[in-house]
């Protein structure tokens, strides 16, 4: 049967688009089209889709405000389709699965290539479990300052650790992540991420957990030192590699061809851990669609590093944990809200 998918966008002109161009897909089948919240809500009730694609830019009732009242009650499937980059992040945190970037104009071939990444998030997106009370997901206890003393050492770690912790993510990932990193205690071993991400939507990533965690978060640049206390994400269309020199770690960002589908790529950035950090290091793959960070965390792994991997009630799509757990290369499969604890229990018990 054909993913039946309702599209919904204030604007003409991209409804029409989206709908000739996504019924072209022999998977997929428009099965109407809205213009505003009000008629979303009502053709969600009359059509039952599948997936749904969602403007953030809409009048009366914004995208985000319609998620806010569509998943408590209705929750379903829904792929972002935006061109601003933080509210396709605000989407996310409210129980969206995905987001895809409205091309730019004047681009050679940008729209095709919306539209390719548009079909294929859809099909990612219908197999995808919903919460339906995203702000209620259920999360580990808060680490506070006197519990982390209690678990951490009473001074600081250095600057240059001989601890890592590597994450990666998809589908799904950006929250997992957040649950995972925001409490962990301000002088924890440097965290390296890599979240499949297009560029600046990782910048503002960043910036959003510099806000939310005890460590301090950056999107990577090249030869950036990798010390205690922060957090590092792959910065998009550039794969993150660590590496070693008399001063202690640093990693390089450099733009590459694609690796297991992806750029920034988990497994690149896994593999590189294995060979640096050996049994240092801590593997945590979460979320996400695929294969990526499989066969590196199971490099991991078989160095001697702890590898973390996330259990498939808690996946928003239990695709990339699955199959590093298939290939043997998880320590421990355990759900999201344990997965900070577990860590924490690893770097400093």
């Amino acid at each position: 049967m054909p993913i039946k998918v309702l599209v919904v966008d204030d604007s003409i002109v991209y409804r029409t688009k989206l709908q000739l161009s996504l019924s072209r897909d022999p998977d997929i089948k428009v099965v109407g089209v809205a213009s505003n919240a009000d008629e979303a809500s009502r053709k969600i009730r009359e059509l039952s889709p599948d997936v749904l694609t969602l403007d953030i830019e809409m009048p009366n009732m914004n995208g985000l405000e319609f998620l806010d009242r569509l998943m408590p009650i209705n929750p379903l499937p829904v792929v972002v389709v935006s061109s601003l980059p933080v509210n396709a992040l605000d989407a996310l945190g409210r129980g969206a699965v995905d987001f895809v970037k409205k091309p730019e104009a004047g681009v050679p071939n940008a729209s095709e290539v919306f539209i390719e990444k548009l079909i294929e998030t859809i099909k990612v997106a219908s197999k995808a479990k919903i919460d339906c009370c995203p702000h209620k997901q259920k999360k580990s206890e808060p680490v506070t300052e006197s519990i982390a003393i209690k678990r951490t050492p009473q001074v600081l770690l250095p600057s240059s650790t001989n601890k890592l912790i590597a994450i990666g993510a998809s589908t799904g990932g950006t929250e997992a992540i957040i649950n995972v990193v925001k409490d962990l205690p301000k002088n924890s071993p440097p965290v390296l991420i890599v979240q499949h991400m297009p560029a600046t939507f990782t910048q503002l990533y960043a910036e959003r957990l510099n806000g939310l965690c005890k460590m301090k978060a950056k999107e990577a640049a090249d030869y950036d030192r990798v010390v205690a206390g922060q957090i590092i994400v792959a910065a998009g269309g550039f794969h993150m590699t660590l590496h070693r020199d008399e001063k202690g770690y640093y990693i390089r960002s450099k733009p590459g061809e694609k690796v297991s589908g992806h750029c920034p790529s988990v497994d690149v950035l896994f593999s590189s851990v294995a060979n640096v950090m050996g049994k240092n290091a801590i593997g945590v793959i979460l979320t996400g669609m695929g294969a990526d960070g499989a066969a590196g965390i199971t490099k991991m792994h078989s160095k001697g590093a702890y590898t973390i991997g996330q259990d498939k009630d808690t996946s928003v799509v239990y695709g990339m944990p699955m199959e590093a757990y298939k290939l043997g290369g998880i320590s421990r499969q355990l759900p999201l809200h344990s997965i900070c604890d577990e860590i924490i229990k690893h770097v400093f018990v």
